[in-house]
């Protein structure tokens, strides 16, 4: 059955024939957007949602929404979605922050080209009839300095366009590289050191816990005189309170926002003052943009929707195409070996020990991590996945810690799983074959080579004569078959694991049989999702 997808935002009609073209069910009502009700009657029907802002995607929502498995929002803010929520009920959110960084950073050049020649009040004095040339005295931004605050996909667009008018800049990006910063031309400095240099600030930052209030009321103080500021990234980053003082006091020259804390802006302290440029959010209101980020959501849903690819997911580490096509075993068996763990630990899990060998260490290992966790967690919540495990394992305080190294046995590449709780640990190793075939390979430290199968019956015991033929006997009596089955041993008469590929999941009274013999240390029936 193909996927089906909700379009409740005004999306162009070429994105939804993306939808269509690749195969996926889509439904096109933008109405919905506005209307909460009539949405969350219809929304369980559906496997994902293509957004713009229109839409709230609510923790309310999501519970009408039993099928959903992505929302994409077309666009890069994605406030009207509660992440959290939808995080918890496996709910992918995307969003396309690649779509409008060309117009976003063209705004903010010509916000601040309008603010150094004032030419939105020069323009309403002259349509006014008015001609007051001497009133409207400029500065040129060739040779002065910018700093940028946030240096990534659009402000690193808006140092190059700066350049090009001949602007030094100056970044402040935690995440920006020397390498990077000397590529782009900009240098690279803390945040002191910026505001106390920069002739223009321009923002291009998320809003976060660290970033709000950016530009506080101290921040300020320390600008150079005549300072101007420029705003396109979100409002929240400058205590407008504080930047209207600066401003009426003359150490702000002046400021242009297209962004305030909060919208829609009707009222606040910086309308109508006469050395500030307002516009109301317009950052990525271009047609370009608009179509650019729509056709890209929908590529992005039906990547992920028809091939399990992920792109600019906010609450799962991203997975390309080609990502996906070559992990796909890999992250199979990642979810089997954290399944077989699940499976296996009753007692509160403390932590998860993941070791990469190998070809798997230069995979995705956030993806991967995030398979071996959901099959851990699926024991307790059939319903858990990729996206939600990570969450509910930090919420119950399990520590995940990551090694990888370089190939060290016989096999090109294996994962190795290792649970801890307060009792005792547990590990299990496996790789891929040649077959494209997940493969346990280590069971306690012994090794064997077994194939993944629906059914399965895992035992220990010490290794004497007699248990292969109690297993046969005891399953054959009550009517279970027994397809194939794996054994492996540490070492003569020392411990035995024996795994059993069945075609059905052996009845309690069966289990209950094998335990009485008293030869089993463990018995422990196992179902795998092989499909």
């Amino acid at each position: 059955m193909a996927p089906r997808v909700l379009v409740s935002d005004a999306l162009s009609e070429t994105a939804v024939q993306i939808f269509r073209d690749r195969g996926i069910d889509v439904t096109f009502d933008p109405s919905l957007g506005k209307d909460k009700e009539r949405l969350a009657q219809v929304i369980g029907d559906y496997d994902g949602l293509a957004i713009r802002s229109a839409t709230k995607v609510t923790e309310k929502l999501l519970a009408h929404a039993p099928n959903m498995k992505v929302v994409g929002r077309a666009g890069i803010g994605v406030d009207n979605v509660d992440i959290p929520a939808a995080s918890k009920r496996g709910v992918i959110v995307m969003n396309t922050p690649f779509g409008n960084s060309i117009t976003t950073a063209e705004h903010a050049i010509a916000m601040m080209m309008a603010l150094a020649r004032q030419i939105p009040e020069a323009n309403a004095s002259t349509h006014a009839g008015k001609w007051e040339k001497s009133r409207f005295m400029g500065v040129e931004l060739t040779g002065k300095t910018l700093g940028l605050i946030g240096c990534g996909n659009i402000g690193s667009i808006v140092a190059e366009r700066a350049l090009g008018l001949r602007m030094k800049v100056l970044a402040y990006d935690p995440f920006l590289g020397e390498e990077r910063a000397v590529k782009l031309g900009v240098h690279k400095v803390e945040l002191e050191e910026l505001i106390a240099r920069a002739d223009v600030i321009s923002l291009h930052v998320p809003l976060t816990d660290k970033t709000r209030n950016v530009l506080s009321a101290e921040a300020l103080a320390k600008t150079k005189k005549g300072v101007r500021i420029v705003n396109c990234a979100r409002g929240g980053l400058i205590d407008e309170a504080a930047l209207a003082e600066a401003l009426k006091s003359g150490h702000v020259a002046g400021a242009a926002l297209d962004v305030f804390a909060v919208e829609p802006a009707t009222d606040s302290p910086l309308f109508g003052m006469p050395n500030v440029v307002c516009t109301p959010h317009l950052g990525a209101s271009t047609t370009e943009a608009q179509e650019n980020v729509a056709l890209q959501v929908a590529e992005q849903m039906a990547d992920y929707l028809l091939t399990g690819a992920v792109s600019n997911a906010l609450n799962m580490p991203s997975v390309t195409a080609e990502e996906a096509a070559v992990m796909g075993p890999w992250l199979k068996l990642a979810a089997h070996l954290g399944d077989f763990i699940g499976q296996m630990t009753d007692e509160p899990i403390e932590a998860l020990n993941i070791l990469y060998d190998g070809t798997v260490a230069e995979m995705n290992l956030d993806a991967l991590n995030c398979a071996v966790i959901a099959g851990v967690m699926r024991a307790a919540n059939p319903d858990v996945n990729m996206v939600s495990a990570p969450v509910i394992a930090r919420e119950r305080g399990i520590q995940l810690s990551t090694t990888r190294q370089e190939k060290s046995g016989v096999f090109d590449g294996y994962i190795k799983v290792t649970v801890v709780t307060a009792d005792r640990e547990r590990s299990l190793a496996g790789t891929v074959f040649s077959d494209h075939k997940p493969r346990f390979i280590q069971i306690k430290g012994i090794n064997i080579d077994a194939e993944v199968g629906a059914h399965m019956l895992y035992t220990t015991n010490e290794d004497v004569p007699g248990v292969i033929g109690t297993l046969g006997t005891t399953l054959g009596r009550n009517g279970v078959n027994i397809a194939n089955f794996t054994l492996g041993r540490s070492a003569q008469g020392r411990d035995a694991i024996a795994l059993l590929y069945l075609d059905e999941t052996p009845p309690q009274k069966v289990l209950d049989e094998l335990r009485d013999t008293g030869l089993f240390r463990q018995i422990r029936p196992l179902q795998f999702d092989i499909g």
